[in-house]
């Protein structure tokens, strides 16, 4: 588990050594984000930024990319891909890569490898160093492949990003979120962009502790998850500035029905302050969500170098 511990908190210096690409800039074409896992995830929160910067984009997982393609943009639509992968060999996202390309579509490989199939299948590739830390559960490369799509969407990402992340996981290492690891029913609430980051704070407490968890939009969530609200539950809330007064309404009402909550940006039974603003704030909460999921874990005593059922790099036959 120190293990894991090292390659979240140590991810700050990765941070402000990446080269991050130049925007995009906003033409007709609709960008197509795909990535498996971690990385699907992240392509969610990728394409809500590149929407709300102008930009037409859509966050698909690679084998439905590769399998159906036409389920989620006609063959006739003006197209780039932007794919995701922290190993650059995940088998659906490689595939995926070489399908589109073969199509004539421009790719844009992400990864934290170098030399890999994803990047033989990229017209445009970017690829970061990580934490020699991270083991099978991804934290620093997925970090600095969401600061990437942010900055292709145009979002500013630079120092005083890196050190509002730090302060923020620091402030969550300080917390007292003790009632957090009693509860067995955890949800993760967040929109727009936030949605997909916490999707992924979903799936690292889900692979790291081996918990049962849920992700929903803010506003979803009162049309029928809030029926298993009760004094089990423990819920963390991503605020975003454009919904931060009905954020918080929410928040009070699932407390009122028993639920501890862990507000991120906004009010909670645990309130942790932001620096950044927009969508910004999800690429600042991630490193801490990560470590909410490492400290569940420890207070299970999972052992999160070694995730059940789990490899670092998915490849089919």
């Amino acid at each position: 588990m120190a293990l894991t511990i090292d390659g979240i908190t140590g991810q700050f210096d990765f941070w402000r050594k990446a080269k991050m690409p130049a925007p995009l800039p906003v033409t007709e074409v609709t960008y197509v984000v795909i990535g498996c896992g971690t990385s699907y995830n992240l392509a969610l929160a990728v394409a809500a930024a590149m929407c709300a910067a102008g930009h037409s984009a859509i966050g698909v997982p690679a084998g439905e990319w590769f399998d159906r393609p036409e389920a989620y943009l006609p063959k006739s639509a003006n197209a780039k891909i932007i794919a995701l992968s922290r190993s650059g060999t995940t088998t659906e996202t490689v595939r995926a890569a070489q399908a589109s390309r073969a199509r004539g579509l421009h790719v844009t490989g992400i990864s934290c490898a170098p030399k890999t199939a994803l990047e033989a299948a990229s017209d445009t590739v970017i690829v970061y160093d990580t934490h020699p830390a991270e083991g099978i559960v991804m934290t620093s490369s997925a970090s600095l492949m969401l600061l990437a799509g942010y900055a292709l969407a145009g979002l500013t990402v630079d120092d005083v990003l890196t050190a509002q992340a730090e302060t923020l996981l620091n402030a969550l290492n300080a917390a007292d979120i003790a009632p957090f690891h009693t509860r067995d029913h955890i949800v993760f609430l967040g929109g727009g962009a936030h949605y997909g980051v916490m999707l992924e704070g979903g799936l690292k407490l889900m692979e790291m502790a081996i918990t049962a968890t849920q992700t929903f939009h803010p506003g979803e969530y009162r049309h029928g998850p809030i029926s298993l609200i009760d004094e089990g539950s423990a819920v963390v809330m991503l605020y975003h500035s454009d919904t931060a007064a009905a954020d918080a309404d929410l928040v009070q009402e699932v407390q009122a029905k028993g639920a501890f909550v862990v507000g991120i940006g906004g009010p909670g039974d645990v309130s942790l302050p932001v620096g950044a603003i927009g969508d910004l704030v999800g690429a600042e909460a991630l490193p801490a969500l990560q470590l909410l999921g490492e400290r569940h874990a420890q207070s299970k005593n999972i052992d999160t170098t070694a995730p059940r059922h789990l490899s670092k790099v998915v490849v089919l036959a």
